[in-house]
């Protein structure tokens, strides 16, 4: 995970950061349900702080990122790929949407998964 997000970085916003919280089913519930209103469990959330004026000097924190790891065991079995991998596509995902990026349509989609999966193969988290 970190290898993919600082793969992320280097390649898409040098000098910027983000925060990760690992997490299961359960904390991920409530943080969707209070900041989105969704009273469910989800993979990935991302957390912007991409508000005011950047202090001079320090570096160029873009926002949080949570991850359940409950979620992604279950998804990486399904896919038949690693927890790993699946975390480490997770934290891409989550810094991607950070990054302005989404997939609310087929091409932003195929954007935004195929900047993911060059990342993830910089760092060898390659789908079998």
């Amino acid at each position: 995970m970190r290898q993919a997000l600082k793969a992320g970085l280097d390649e898409l916003r040098p000098g910027g950061e983000v925060s990760v919280l690992l997490t299961d089913d359960a904390g991920i519930r409530e943080l969707n349900l209070s900041y989105r209103g969704q009273d469910r469990a989800t993979d990935v959330l991302s957390f912007s702080q991409q508000e005011g004026d950047p202090m001079a000097g320090a570096p160029e924190l873009l926002g949080d990122i949570v991850v359940s790891i409950e979620r992604a065991a279950e998804q990486a079995a399904r896919y038949g790929h690693s927890t790993a991998r699946e975390v480490g596509f997770l934290s891409v995902h989550g810094l991607l949407h950070l990054l302005g990026y989404d997939h609310e349509d087929p091409d932003e989609e195929a954007v935004m998964m195929a900047t993911a999966e060059r990342i993830l193969s910089r760092v060898g988290l390659v789908r079998p």
